[in-house]
């Protein structure tokens, strides 16, 4: 095999891992972490349902009880698109603006859901891609999965022992 060729054909199985693996999550930054984490707090307001550890332990007795994040084992693209479209039929509202305009999620729309008695909450707030993918980058670095919060997790989730570190088990 002539070197062009070579170099054509291993060019072309660059070009083709790249495009499998396009999808796949990047290497997080502390501020992409620290971005996901003001969203989860604050925009998004998720520890309103699901507890600022994200253990279930809501922080408002208004809001509708949310699964315990701690406890799950989800892939990021799960958990994207739960962020997207929030589950219908549940109290896990979709984040994202047109979640239900065309069919995008799950392949309904907002006539299928009147249709099928399917309420959706409204979110806090509307999140752009990115700041859905920050988010999930959060969950999945802190949250998601890790089991029950101790002091020493609860120190490293806030950069450094807070009081709510003093109520958790060593």
């Amino acid at each position: 095999m002539s070197l062009m060729r070579l170099l054509a054909v291993a060019g072309t199985a660059i070009v083709v891992a790249a495009g499998m693996f396009s999808g796949a999550a990047l290497a997080q930054t502390s501020e992409d972490i620290a971005v996901g984490m003001s969203l989860f707090m604050r925009k998004a307001d998720c520890q309103a349902c699901h507890g600022w550890a994200g253990d279930g332990r809501k922080m408002d007795s208004q809001m509708p009880d949310g699964a315990n994040l701690r406890a799950l084992t989800i892939d990021r693209e799960v958990l994207i698109m739960t962020i997207r479209c929030g589950r219908p039929g549940t109290q896990m509202p979709s984040f994202e603006r047109l979640a239900y305009s065309d069919g995008r999620c799950f392949g309904l729309k907002q006539a299928d859901l009147r249709a099928r008695s399917l309420q959706m909450p409204d979110p806090a707030a509307t999140l752009a891609p990115s700041e859905i993918e920050r988010l999930a980058d959060f969950l999945l670095a802190k949250v998601v999965g890790k089991g029950p919060m101790d002091r020493a997790q609860c120190a490293e989730y806030w950069g450094s022992a807070v009081e709510a570190c003093n109520e958790l088990p060593r």
